[in-house]
Formats: structure tokens, sequence, C-alpha cells
């Protein structure tokens, strides 16, 4: 068994390469910056009342907004953010827009052996119409059907490439596609995922809501619910500035603290880390090819995402995925310059060609993850309150199915989506300090080492599968 360096550890750039790439880029979110007029609203001030109250002004609120409005255009429908809408997670991930609610087949595999395929149905469903959406809403997102390439960087996940579903691509195939000298092998999907601007779609969303009759609130934290324990009564949601009494409430939180207390033990921030080139030009664009504009990422544990954007820069993330002590979510954890070195260096040695293209933005963000590797749901208040959280950096199409979950739960409708074991259970809860941190670190360790090892697990990773524990990078 090899314990030996991986390949972008054996070929990786000179030091003053990867320097010079990072001299000019900013501590800035691109697609942010590059999102173009965004709608903009005002606090909360007062007392409101609402058919639907919405905390989280991310994709999941979004679009629990936008469906309540068109399932019932009469309903009175208020969303509350406590900074401004999109900013976080849903503003800076890489845009995937995936068919799996289970973090990929395996993941859902090994979980839900019985409802697997149900739950790969009910996935692209959800893909198709988010596409849908997409086109009736006029979300102006720069949306694109352009399918997944993963690849095979190291000689072991050749066999994992067979082995994947979809269609298996030799190397000279692989690298007719996109052209690294690193590639081995590879599996394309073309139906399964598509492309979008992150920051767009939530402002789109935003805007889309607004018009459909979506009272939305910027720069209004919410402080907590209070409601009867018993009878079907209103739910107030309170802020510093006033209040909403709300028939029924939805909460898309993501990694922040819940305001349901019992599930706040069932998410971790894990931070993940991106950088964006300069626009390449068409030379540099054709010394790699990547004419169908698929996304790309490797096989390895610690894997890499990269992506076109529609001025054909190139996003690299992934590989790190960093926790910190105490499960806490601060600015300050997104500034780490060794993880951007690292990317740096990977994407030249992934693309040598490049060599002179320089980085224009680096940035980062907390991944609210859970412990089984996806989204869990759940009510509160006797069905008043219902929430969706832990969806482990795959939320940008999973989220509009939890709003589904989330608005046929709080109707007390049995639909498909509300029957399947994912959506009815919740996941084991992650340990509380110090054990959180000496574990998951252990883990991202022993990932490290797999990947040294031929993909190897060691007993703590298998221990971890066996009780249905999941992390990854």
């Amino acid at each position: 068994m090899s314990t030996g360096s991986t390949v972008y550890e054996r070929l990786s750039p000179p030091p003053a390469q990867v320097d010079a790439s990072l001299a000019n880029s900013r501590e800035a979110v691109f697609w942010l910056e590059d999102s173009g007029d965004r709608p903009s609203f005002e606090p909360l001030r007062g007392v409101r009342t609402a058919d639907l109250a919405v905390v989280g002004g991310g994709y999941a609120g979004l679009w629990t907004a936008v469906l309540a409005k068109r399932r019932n255009p009469g309903a009175r429908v208020v969303l509350l953010e406590a900074k401004t809408v999109g900013w976080a997670a849903s503003g800076r991930n890489g845009g995937f827009v995936d068919a799996s609610l289970t973090h990929g087949e395996p993941n859902g595999r090994s979980r839900w052996p019985e409802e697997y395929d149900e739950l790969e149905k009910l996935g692209t469903a959800n893909l198709e119409s988010l596409a849908d959406d997409v086109a009736s809403l006029g979300l102006d997102c720069q949306f694109e059907r352009t399918g997944m390439l993963e690849v095979a960087v190291e000689p072991h996940q050749v066999e994992w490439a067979r082995e994947a579903a979809g269609e298996f691509l030799d190397r000279d195939a692989v690298r007719a596609q996109i052209d690294s000298p690193i590639f081995l092998a590879g599996t394309f999907e073309g139906d399964s995922c598509g492309l979008v601007h992150p920051a767009r779609l939530a402002h789109e969303l935003a805007r889309v809501a607004a018009e459909l009759g979506v009272e939305i609130h910027e720069h209004t934290r919410v402080r907590g619910l209070d409601s009867a324990r018993t009878g079907n009564r209103p739910v107030t949601v309170g802020t510093s500035d006033g209040s909403v009494v709300a028939e029924r409430v939805a909460l898309g939180t993501n990694i922040f603290p819940s305001l349901i207390k019992r599930t706040r033990w069932h998410t971790v921030p894990v931070y993940d880390y991106v950088l964006m080139t300069e626009p390449l030009s068409t030379e540099q664009l054709a010394s790699i090819g990547w004419a169908a504009r698929q996304g790309l990422g490797d096989m390895a544990n610690q894997f890499h995402y990269l992506r076109l954007t529609a001025d054909n820069r190139i996003l690299i993330g992934g590989y790190d995925a960093i926790y910190r002590y105490g499960r806490r979510v601060r600015p300050a954890y997104e500034r780490r310059p060794e993880s951007h070195r690292r990317l740096a260096a990977h994407f030249f040695t992934m693309f040598p060609q490049l060599e002179g293209v320089r980085f224009s933005h680096r940035w980062a963000g907390a991944i609210d993850t859970s412990t089984q590797f996806c989204a869990f749901h759940g009510t509160a208040r006797q069905g008043r309150v219902a929430y969706a959280a832990g969806f482990t950096g795959l939320g940008v199409g999973a989220t509009r199915f939890a709003a589904e979950v989330m608005l046929d739960r709080l109707a007390a409708d049995s639909t498909p989506r509300t029957t399947v074991t994912m959506v009815n259970r919740m996941p084991l809860p992650f340990p509380p300090e110090p054990v959180a941190s000496v574990g998951i670190n252990l883990t991202r360790h022993s990932l490290d080492r797999a990947d040294h090892r031929e993909g190897q697990r060691n007993l703590l990773l298998r221990t971890l599968d066996k009780v249905g524990l999941g992390f990854d990078s």
C-alpha cells in the first residue's frame, strides 16, 4: 500500500508562482460584487400579523416565501433577515445546482437503501421544478444545465470512476473535455447538475417574492419565538424593534443558532475556502478546453470543485474543511491564508498551462454540516413551526425541496416528500466540546491519510461509516 505523497504534493508549483497569483487578490466575495443592482428592504418596526412568518433570507427562506405565495396568493407572508438577503452561504457558494438530496448516491444508498430510488426521483423532480421556476419567474441568475464531470487524479481513483454512476471516460476522453495532465479518468452525468450565479439567484428570488406580495425586512434579527404550549395558537416572532404574530413559522436559519434549541446540536459550522481567477483570455481558455462548461470535481476524500463563470473566470474551492472550537460563526474565521495558498497551488498543479493567471477574489464561508451529510427536517410547537438545516454544501437545489417540505408540513399535507424516512428521522447530534473538536479534527486527519493510502479508510473512518456519522471535505 502506498503511503507516499498525493499528486498535488508531487507536482506542486514553485512558491513564488503561488505568491504572484495571489498578490493582487482581494478579500471579497466575487458573486456579491457581481450581482448587479439588488433589492433592499427596511427593517421591521412595530407589530405585524401574518399567515406565515419566514426567518432567514437565504435560499431556504426565499424559496419558502415564493412557493407559499404561489400556493396561496392571498396569504400574508413576512420574511425576516438578520443582515441582507443572500449575504451568507446563499451568496458565496460555488453555484452547483445538484439534483441529489442526499449529497450523492453513495451517501444516500448507505443511509436509506430501501428508499434511495424514491429519493433520487424526488431530487430529479425538484431540479426540473427549479429549472421551470427559473424560466416561469424570469429569474436572471445565469442558470445553465451543464452536467458534472468528476475526475480521478490518483491511480486508485480510476476504479472508483468505473464504478460510479454516469458515463465512464478514460484518460484521453476526459482530457478531451477538460485538459489537465493529472486527469486519469472520469465520469460524466449530464442531467443531474446545473450551474447558477449564487448571489443573483438569491436577489432574484427576493425580487420575485416582493412582487408576489411578500413583506421582506432586512437588518431584522429574530430574538426568539413565543407561543402557547397547547392549542392551535399563533406564534410570536420577536425582534429588537417589533414582532410578527404568525399562524405558522418556517425557519431557514442555516448554520446560525436555531430558534429551536433542541436542534442546535445537529449542525456544526465548517469553513470552506474559495478562489476566483481573473477572466481567462481566449488563448488561455483554449489551452484547457472546457467548451461544454460543465461543473468539475475530483474524487479525493479532500476534494476540489471548479467551474467557469459567465465571463470565463475559474472558481476553485474545497479541499480544506476547517472546524473551529466552540461551533462559532465569526468573520475572522474566513481569513486563512494557508488555505487560499493551498488552493492556488492545487489550481496550478491541475492546470500548469495557466501559469501567469492571477486570482482576483478570495473568500470563505461557513457550511452547516450535519452528521448525515445532508439536510434534516422537523417541526415544533405542535406543527406550527417547521425547520430545515444541515445542507452540508449542496443546498442550492436541496433548499427548494426543503421549502416544499416545510410548507407541506405546516399545511398538515401528506405528500411523497413528507413520507420518506430521510425527512422524518433526525440525524445523530454532534457531541459537545471538547469531544466535537477532537473528533472532527481526527476525522479530517484520517481523511487526509486515506488520500495518501490509496483511499483506504482507517478504523476511525470505518467506525464512523458504520454508525452513520458522516464527515468529508
